[in-house]
């Protein structure tokens, strides 16, 4: 079968500081400031063409670096990852211009990945029908509720037709008929033999789509494999997880966050520099 995605020890490293002056130090006199912070550390597997593969794990686990990492948004540190055709990704957070309106959105993005202004004149209505922002699509992004962003977002980049598409937490805001609307969308992309990364808090909706799971834990691969066997063992650490008081559930990420940090401080700095 086809690959569509080949990682291998995909890494995304950040340079922690606490104050300026250690930024501004480390400018200078390179690797004498600051801490380094591993929010993907050798993160490896292989997506079929057609795989719909559910990123699963705690806050912090690193799902959304992995996705905007897929999407082309965030360069990695070292590894490799190829990919086999566009890659699009479907987030609140990311894609969109806030000082623009909905309609010069539409047109920039549609821009940006080639397509002429006659191709986006016909794929706009359509889009601007999808997303239900009819009354709203002349007005600016910035004055957008998150879920009118999502419907946004997700109607721009499931018309461009992507090969890779990774939706993360799109799907956790808005109203429910266009929740059930967009995994319409995404049945219909499965149909196709699209290949799907989905990042969503819902487990039932990952064990209705998805046939794989990766798990993260602390930016790193705690497994990866079929939906089913993966989704049970997770389940079961949450259910022990809930049960652990407050202090114990602390004990557990500053672990996790000490091994993140290469030199495993027991503190996590306030600001990061991409490497």
């Amino acid at each position: 079968m086809k690959k569509a995605v080949i990682a291998k020890n995909l890494t995304k490293k950040y340079k922690m500081y606490e104050t300026k002056s250690e930024r501004l130090k480390d400018l200078f006199f390179p690797g004498d400031s600051g801490e380094e912070f591993y929010a993907l550390r050798n993160v490896s597997f292989t997506a079929e063409k057609g795989d719909i593969i559910g990123l699963i794990g705690v806050n912090g686990s690193g799902k959304s670096t992995l996705s905007n990492m897929l999407a082309g948004i965030v360069p990695k540190t070292s590894g490799q990852l190829k990919k086999s055709g566009e890659a699009a990704i479907i987030s609140v957070s990311s894609g969109l211009n806030n000082k623009l309106t909905g309609r010069e959105n539409i047109e920039l993005k549609c821009l940006m990945l080639g397509f002429n202004k006659k191709q986006i004149r016909a794929m706009e209505n359509d889009i601007i029908e999808f997303a239900e922002l009819e009354r709203f699509i002349d007005q600016p992004v910035k004055s957008y509720s998150s879920g009118m962003k999502s419907r946004l977002g997700f109607a721009i980049n499931t018309s461009i037709d992507p090969e890779i598409l990774i939706i993360d937490e799109a799907l956790s805001v808005g109203d429910k008929a266009f929740a059930k609307k967009s995994l319409d969308k995404m049945h219909e992309f499965k149909d196709r033999g699209k290949t799907m990364f989905f990042v969503s808090h819902s487990l039932g909706q990952m064990k209705e789509f998805c046939n794989k799971a990766l798990w993260l834990e602390f930016g790193e691969v705690k497994a990866f494999g079929d939906m089913n066997e993966i989704i049970a063992d997770y389940e079961e650490f949450l259910k022990n997880f809930n049960q652990l008081s407050k202090k114990e559930k602390k004990d557990f990420r500053e672990k996790g966050l000490k091994r993140q940090n290469s030199k495993a401080a027991g503190t996590v700095p306030k600001k990061a520099i991409s490497q």
